[in-house]
């Protein structure tokens, strides 16, 4: 067994594929704030690959806020910055990679200062972010700046030395601004529809409550460009561990296991540069909704359509209910008659091969990725994925039963117990709030502004969520998908 640090990768096993460029001579050109598991599968890797095949130098730095990112700063730390990504192909065969393009990691609680140090660094040229999709602090029903976080409403009343991402950045801006230094850019590299949007609404919006000449700075010198990515990367485990350990023979003390597909398509908007992207895979265009949009809509929501049914039912794992003929009946009629006819076309994308291939991608048994990862903060996550679909179908009067039954599992599901009498892993930062809605009357959580805004008010939908819900009640999650599909 092997301790992965710098000086232990001359002794890794021979399938394990290892860094061979200089580390000492990669500068840090990214600042990245959310070092979890998708980020080191995803951009980190591509990175990692640019680096391998001479492409530059552009090294990353971690940033760590929260306090649990102290574990993250601790496991980094011990091992150089190295980790180890395996990859599990739909066929169960796995490939290992130790990633080496993280240089630095930062822990805001540690030393602020070091942090907006590092973001006024001439050499930092871009920021990219993974703080997920209630990190922005916009508001779902109406598009408007409203945080609720402790640290940024700190940030906003003045708190110095500022702790929160937007707070971080905007002063970090605020020193590149008055030492004569262009704007970095920020790339956002979360699950949301116009993610570079959706930043440059968070920023501005905290700019302007703090230093409106600030923000009119930020408005005309920052670039936000709009990314898709995707790669299924479970949550990292002690079995994750274990098993990187019994098959590679490393001890990594936070390894990454994903599915081997990966992909990214980023809108080319770097004013301060790039690294070669392209060069690494990564498909640069200059509209990125069509893709944002097929990918929202039929895979994280077909994710959301599958969780709640599939934890109703007893099921626990992605690869149980893909494996299972109902539930891929359920997810095929949503994503072909519910989510296809609201996207546009996608150049280079035949849509049903893509639907094809992402049942294909979930039922992997090999990745044993976990419903209840799937249904973490849906308050946030459902008002991105699912409900544009259902407010373009009510639109132009198209089919919204599955995305119907799918709201009515999500308040079943709130109640707190499945139908094997399991207690719902339940969570959300509106948990509390949510429960005391579907307890006291279901129907009820269509007013719930924060997730469905003006959307709940509609008389279809609420009718068709009423009959949904009672079908639950009478027949179960499998019954309840049997009368929708046929099978």
């Amino acid at each position: 067994m092997t301790e992965l640090t710098t000086a232990a990768l001359a002794t890794l096993a021979a399938d394990v594929s290892v860094p061979t460029y200089d580390r000492a001579a990669v500068r840090r050109r990214v600042v990245h704030f959310g070092v979890g598991g998708f980020h080191r599968a995803h951009e980190a890797m591509y990175l990692d690959r640019l680096l391998e095949d001479g492409h530059g130098d552009w090294g990353l730095c971690g940033v760590g806020v929260l306090s649990f990112d102290a574990a993250m700063r601790d496991a980094l730390a011990a091992q150089d910055g190295l980790y180890t990504l395996v990859t599990t192909a739909p066929d169960g065969s796995s490939d290992a990679r130790v990633v080496g393009s993280i240089v630095d990691y930062l822990f805001v609680p540690d030393d602020p200062e070091a942090v907006i140090a590092t973001l006024a660094d001439p050499d930092t040229a871009i920021v990219s972010l993974t703080i997920t999709e209630g990190g922005y602090g916009i508001d779902d029903a109406t598009g408007t700046y409203a945080p609720r976080d402790e640290a940024t409403l700190a940030d906003l009343d003045g708190a110095t030395p500022p702790r929160s991402v937007m707070g971080l950045l905007a002063e970090g801006l605020r020193r590149r601004r008055d030492a004569g230094i262009p704007a970095f850019t920020v790339m956002s590299c979360d699950n949301i529809q116009g993610n570079g949007h959706v930043a440059r609404a968070a920023l501005l919006g905290f700019a302007e409550r703090r230093d409106a000449e600030l923000a009119a700075w930020i408005a005309e010198n920052v670039s936000f460009p709009n990314s898709m990515v995707d790669r299924i990367t479970p949550v990292t485990t002690d079995e994750t561990r274990a098993a990187v350990a019994e098959e590679f023979g490393i001890d990594d003390r936070w390894p990454v296991r994903s599915e081997s597909f990966v992909q990214w398509v980023l809108e080319d908007a770097f004013p301060l540069g790039r690294p070669p992207f392209e060069r690494a895979g990564v498909q640069l265009v200059d509209d990125v909704e069509p893709y944002e949009l097929m990918k929202l809509r039929l895979l994280n929501a077909s994710h959301q359509a599958m969780s709640y049914l599939g934890i109703l039912s007893g099921a626990h794992y992605v690869h149980e209910v893909c494996t299972d003929e109902l539930f891929v009946a359920f997810l095929q009629g949503y994503m072909h008659d519910e989510a296809i006819p609201t996207l546009r076309p996608v150049p280079g994308i035949d849509l049903d091969a893509y639907c094809d291939q992402l049942i294909a991608r979930f039922s992997s048994e090999a990745i044993r990725d976990t419903l209840a990862r799937q249904v973490v903060d849906g308050s946030d996550r459902l008002p991105k994925f699912l409900l544009p679909v259902v407010r373009e179908q009510l639109a132009t009067g198209g089919r919204i039963d599955h995305a119907a039954l799918v709201l009515a599992a999500w308040s079943v599901f709130l109640e707190g117990r499945t139908e094997t009498g399991e207690e719902t892993p339940a969570v959300d930062s509106r948990l509390d709030e949510l429960r005391a809605i579907v307890a006291d009357d279901p129907a009820a959580l269509l007013d719930y502004a924060p997730v469905f805004g003006d959307l709940g008010q509609n008389a279809r939908l609420r009718t068709a969520y009423l009959a949904a819900r009672a079908t639950l009640a009478e027949r179960g999650a499998r019954g309840a998908i049997t009368e929708i599909t046929g099978g």
